[in-house]
């Protein structure tokens, strides 16, 4: 009875009341960081701060100036929706002509609400109103739009991740967008078939670059990664052509090549879609020799045929794919840009080719403005 008693005290209730209200807020606060919830925290902070900067400009005009309604202005905009902007922009401008009448004309000195200052606010309201008005139509809130942009580009990550081989095997990948962008238009999906004794890998160049073709190949990888296994090694890529040719799109073509590696013997088969040729170096002789197969690009027209060529990595042989980003550019021809990648390889040979894929694309097109990426394999010795 005591502790009942204790418990129904008014101190008691009203910590009971305080950690309702704390709860409360804290979920309001999540939900309005993830972009589920309400605007409302944020519409009374920014009607909260015009009156504080209003006051703040009638005692002190030549400190605050009357332009500073400019910042609950901005911060609208990214943080409240269009309908709630409008109340904060009605706010503003009560205060702006609160601050006229009370400093008087502006031709009576400084600090005073001039013209341009009421050009500067209604100009940063428009911008802020034509922003919250987008990210309404979009339907994704700024505080989301981030996080989404990273997490699409960690899917492309992930998907793009080489799974781990046998004992006597080697791979890495690098891949370098252009521009120094987070986005690239080129991809690898890859898995071990065939009960864990075929490696299947396939690198693709969607058309375009950079973001522009981020979307695209977000798409195609997520696709190809589903058909990938799925299929016969010989019905990948013409299933992968017409994925392509369905989706219709302006750009719609795709440049790939696809590996079908026997990790137990060595032997391999490459099929190509208009793709640049893969390059073998043979321990034994010490010489590149490339590796072309004949195909079509992917989605331009139904019912295309891809050709495999045969081949085999004996101990120390190495293995690259690649895309026309990192030997094509426009001061040079694919034959040129060839020979330089196999030239800065051979430095390699000696260290069995371990972090090589990232310094050949950094050695051979660092300011190349093309998404750029390399696949490399290579059987130990």
């Amino acid at each position: 009875m005591a502790r009942r008693a204790g418990a129904d005290t008014y101190p008691a209730r009203l910590r009971k009341s305080a950690h309702r209200v704390r709860v409360a807020l804290r979920k309001s606060g999540v939900d309005y960081f993830r972009g589920d919830g309400s605007d409302w925290i944020a519409l009374a902070g920014l009607l909260l701060t015009v009156p504080a900067i209003t006051v703040a400009t009638l005692l002190q005009p030549v400190w605050c100036s009357p332009a500073a309604l400019v910042l609950p202005i901005v911060a609208g905009g990214l943080l409240l929706r269009p309908a709630s902007l409008l109340g904060l922009y009605a706010t503003a401008a009560t205060a702006l002509i609160v601050e006229s009448v009370v400093l008087g004309p502006y031709q009576g000195g400084p600090a005073r609400v001039t013209p341009g200052i009421v050009l500067v606010v209604a100009a940063c309201g428009l911008f802020g109103l034509v922003l919250a008005q987008f990210r309404a139509r979009v339907g994704v809130p700024w505080r989301r739009g981030g996080t989404m942009l990273f997490d699409l580009r960690e899917r492309i990550r992930v998907q793009s991740a080489l799974p781990r081989l046998p004992q006597g095997w080697h791979r890495e990948m690098a891949l370098r967008p252009a521009g120094g962008q987070s986005f690239s238009g080129d991809f690898v999906v890859a898995a071990r078939t065939n009960g864990g004794r075929t490696l299947e890998a396939v690198l693709t160049d969607v058309s375009g670059k950079g973001t522009d073709a981020g979307s695209r190949a977000l798409l195609l990888s997520g696709a190809f990664g589903g058909l990938l296994g799925s299929l016969p090694p010989h019905g990948f890529l013409p299933a992968a052509n017409g994925y392509l040719l369905r989706q219709d799109w302006d750009e719609g073509f795709a440049t790939s090549i696809h590996l079908v590696l026997d990790l137990e013997s060595g032997d391999y088969e490459l099929l190509s879609a208009g793709h640049p040729p893969a390059l073998q170096l043979h321990s034994g002789s010490g010489q590149w020799e490339e590796m072309a197969a004949e195909g079509p690009l992917l989605g331009v027209y139904d019912g295309a045929q891809f050709d495999a060529v045969k081949g085999s990595l004996a101990p120390g042989d190495v293995l690259m794919l690649f895309t026309d980003g990192l030997v094509e550019a426009s001061d040079r021809e694919l034959a040129e840009g060839i020979d330089r990648l196999t030239g800065e390889a051979d430095r390699y040979v000696a260290t069995g080719f371990e972090g090589a894929a990232w310094h050949l694309i950094e050695a051979c097109a660092k300011d190349v403005n093309d998404d750029r990426a390399l696949l490399l394999l290579s059987r130990r010795a």
